[in-house]
């Protein structure tokens, strides 16, 4: 009923003075449709799907069938879609460009953080004053640092890097640290008994069982640094999706400007269901 209802708004005379391209927002919907039938059993897929045509037919009617918005800035779907078929290659460049610094970032902060907290959360009173520390120095935006880095680190990717892994550093740290420390002490006393040292007691015991408060602090992390990220790329970057927002803005052209907004929304989307997926193959045996 949605995918017929979006084909008799296309069918709808355009109040705007350009091309709509409506047939590319057809075949987007056309799509949609497919996923919605062959999804039949899955309720997620289908409410995403309502969702998308809701969006569509809204969008529709505001931009190129009423023009309640300014066709300046607010482009209709079939346009936007057009743009995103027309610079592919350059949205890939500029995707790879950010997801590399965000890699970078990320693992070193990951490599740095879990370890450190491990060994920090298996002494009570040292885990403790850790906890307060980084709750202080998590509490300053990691974006304040990037004149430290412009004046200390050679390259604009070098200080993204570094704004990143501060992004990521503290709330895995913090995490890891209340995951160690919340670990049951029966276990820590079953391994004890059996004659388990420290390394194996920790990277076999506490380990597994911090994992789900290292999650915790990896997603808080996850979603800081893709915020920094977009930031940093507008101000001084020469690649990624933040600075194809903020280039094609400042040229006052809005479609593309859109079809940034919608890269990075998809591009995070995609990133935070792999890191899902990632963290319920871990964490199985929680079920």
């Amino acid at each position: 009923m949605l995918f017929a209802a979006f084909l008799l708004t296309n069918l709808l005379p355009n109040r705007i003075k350009g091309d709509s391209f409506a047939f590319y927002a057809i075949v987007l919907a056309a799509v949609l449709e497919a996923i919605a039938v062959v999804s039949r059993k899955r309720a997620v897929v289908k409410d995403l799907v309502f969702f998308m045509f809701a969006l569509l037919i809204v969008w529709t009617l505001a931009t190129s069938k009423l023009n309640l918005l300014r066709e300046f800035l607010f482009a209709p779907p079939g346009k936007v879609l057009r743009q995103f078929i027309l610079d592919y290659r350059d949205l890939v460049r500029h995707i790879f460009s950010s997801l590399g610094l965000i890699l970078n970032g990320y693992v070193i902060a990951l490599a740095a953080a879990v370890p450190l907290g491990l060994f920090i959360g298996y002494s009570m009173r040292a885990g403790r004053t850790a906890t307060l520390i980084s709750k202080f120095l998590s509490s300053i935006p990691p974006i304040v640092y990037i004149p430290y880095g412009i004046a200390l680190l050679p390259t604009f990717r070098s200080v993204s890097v570094m704004v990143i892994f501060l992004a990521t550093f503290w709330p895995v740290l913090s995490g890891t640290i209340a995951g160690v420390m919340y670990t049951e002490r029966k276990y820590l006393d079953v391994a004890r008994n059996l004659g388990c040292g420290k390394f194996r007691t920790l990277f076999r015991i506490v380990l597994p069982s911090a994992l789900p408060q290292i999650f915790t602090g990896c997603n808080q992390g996850l979603s800081v640094s893709f915020i920094l990220l977009t930031s940093a790329e507008m101000i001084g970057a020469r690649n990624g999706m933040g600075y194809y927002v903020n280039y094609f803005s400042d040229l006052g052209d809005y479609t593309r400007t859109m079809v940034g907004v919608f890269l990075i929304g998809i591009v995070i989307s995609v990133v935070y269901a792999a890191v899902g997926r990632l963290q319920k193959f871990i964490l199985r045996w929680q079920a």
